[in-house]
């Protein structure tokens, strides 16, 4: 295999991985609720689940999720890309973000923090850890439930997350996921033979 080969200018360390996923992530906190946008979160481990994100102190939803220990993280579609943007340049200090975007919500099944009905799917989680790095907090927490819309789900009960229409969030912009190169393995995996036995 032949791939091209990059000269690189070394720079110091900065936060220059992308993409990310722009997520909405909820929270509550005695009769608050508030929505902003994250794009720090991932997966950090298979067994138990479990996933993070990384917030600001200084941002309004800190004390909501850091008090109520839960929030619920909230994949994002393309429909959903004007308020994923608003919900990261307003505070819900002075704004009620669900009145600005149309955004609504529906109980989690397993924490208090909403799930917005219009994200295709929503992961409910409960805060495990906090760790402190800097300018941001890592709150790493448990995957305590997964909310899918039935729409992406197939007959034989498969997610079929590809028809979610997500976007990814790249150095300052907004991108709709595109052209399928592979799945998983494909790399290594066997090809189907064309032959076909004949019985007699």
């Amino acid at each position: 295999m032949s791939y091209k080969k990059y000269t690189k200018q070394t720079w110091k360390g900065s936060v220059l991985t992308s993409p990310v996923p722009p997520t909405l992530v909820t929270s509550s906190y005695n009769g608050i609720i508030n929505v902003f946008t994250v794009a720090w979160t991932g997966i950090m481990c298979t067994k138990p689940p479990v996933t993070y994100i990384s917030v600001r102190p200084e941002r309004y939803s800190y004390e909501l999720i850091d008090k109520s220990g839960e929030f619920v993280i909230n994949l994002a579609s393309k429909e959903l890309v004007k308020a994923v943007d608003i919900c990261g340049v307003k505070s819900g200090k002075n704004t009620n973000k669900f009145e600005l975007t149309g955004l609504t919500t529906s109980s989690g099944s397993k924490v208090k923090a909403p799930v917005i009905e219009q994200s295709p799917l929503s992961l409910e989680c409960k805060v495990r850890d906090k760790i402190e790095l800097g300018t941001h907090m890592v709150f790493v927490a448990d995957i305590v439930a997964v909310d899918v819309a039935q729409e992406l789900i197939d007959k034989d009960g498969r997610l079929e997350l590809e028809k979610a229409d997500l976007i990814a969030y790249s150095h300052g912009e907004y991108f709709e996921l595109g052209k399928r190169l592979g799945s998983f393995g494909y790399s290594v995996r066997k090809k189907k033979s064309n032959k076909r036995g004949s019985k007699k």
